[in-house]
């Protein structure tokens, strides 16, 4: 009877055990690997964690396929869908051999639906093969400035040698939603074209206010990744969180924390400043991301040359600070002559 009693207080033990292992093993996955949060205008970063890491982006990959398609191809022509593109592993708008289909509607089915076959029919369509394609989508994204990214294939189909980090993929991300054919396609949530129909997988555009992108994930081995965009009071902001289990949630509170901490303050071209005694102006406008709290204090030096000015010469600085802390300079030009 006790060695009975030994036994079953024992399995009670190791069951509280794998219980509790198993907890945190779902707790552990609750964040992301690794994530970043940009302020799409002027790429500022707002938010980041761990976002140089090297990792495997699953689908994701589409936002580089799509950009380079969207501004290099004609989105009206006819295509032929060739062999290579027809049952391509992975997720598919089930393309046929010989379908005639319009890019546009293969962009839309790529970034809608995720369609694997799709990234095929597009890259073939543009470079002539897969290879080629890749090597364009390296090209590009070293003109991006993402240099810790590598791919291997249109999709993002598990290879060793596919990869990106938050950071590149926030930079490639912001490039996109920079082109308004690009944001037109990824913010709609359905889609009806001359050939094919979709509805958006992207459950950020229908859950979060505001949201307008931009891609979703998944691999047993890149995990959940989410791309997200949205915009509020005036300020857009782009977010990638990279093997998150919760990509949804975690993408929810990057952008509540972002539009929550930040705003925009915008300097116009046509304010006027006084340098000493001389009426001035910027080149241009400037767009700058504060904190919500900050208290900001402008200052303006005077330029020492002792000349007579005359309208648009250099006439002093502009400096932002945030109490003691820089946070913004430029020039600024006289507009109109001191001389009598």
């Amino acid at each position: 009877m006790r060695k009975r009693h030994y036994l079953l207080l024992s399995l009670s033990i190791l069951a509280l055990f794998a219980a509790t292992i198993k907890f945190q093993s779902v707790n552990a996955q609750a964040g992301a690997v690794s994530e970043i949060a940009m302020e799409l205008a002027s790429e500022t970063v707002l938010i980041e964690s761990n976002a140089d890491q090297r990792l495997p982006m699953a689908s994701t990959t589409k936002i580089m396929t799509a950009l380079i398609i969207v501004e290099d191809c004609d989105l009206d022509e006819v295509i032929t869908v060739p062999d290579a593109a027809v049952g391509v592993e992975g997720s598919s708008i089930y393309l046929k051999k010989d379908e005639q289909i319009d890019v546009r509607d293969l962009v839309y089915g790529l970034m809608l639906r995720s369609g694997n076959d799709s990234a095929a029919a597009l890259a073939i369509h543009h470079s002539g093969s897969i290879d080629n394609f890749v090597k364009v989508m390296n090209e590009r994204a070293n003109r991006i400035g993402a240099k810790n990214t590598n791919f291997k294939n249109p999709s993002g189909l598990p290879d060793d040698e596919h990869y990106t980090t938050a950071r590149d993929l926030c930079a490639i991300a912001c490039r996109a939603m920079k082109n308004e054919t690009f944001k037109q396609i990824v913010s709609s949530k359905s889609y009806s074209g001359k050939f094919r129909s979709f509805e958006n997988k992207n459950k950020m555009l229908r859950n979060y206010d505001g949201a307008n992108g931009v891609k979703t994930g998944y691999t047993v081995k890149a995990g959940r990744c989410l791309v997200s965009s949205a915009e509020r009071n005036g300020m857009d902001v782009v977010t990638v969180v990279l093997n998150c289990y919760d990509m949804y949630e975690r993408s929810s509170q990057l952008l509540d924390k972002c539009f929550s901490d930040y705003k925009v303050l915008n300097l116009d071209e046509n304010s006027i400043f006084m340098s000493d005694k001389v009426l001035c102006k910027l080149l241009k406008s400037e767009r700058i991301i504060v904190k919500s709290i900050e208290n900001l204090s402008f200052k303006v030096i005077p330029c020492e040359n002792g000349k007579k000015l005359k309208a648009g010469d250099y006439a002093g600085k502009l400096e932002i600070y945030n109490q003691n802390n820089l946070i913004f300079q430029a020039d600024l030009y006289s507009i109109m002559s001191t001389e009598n």
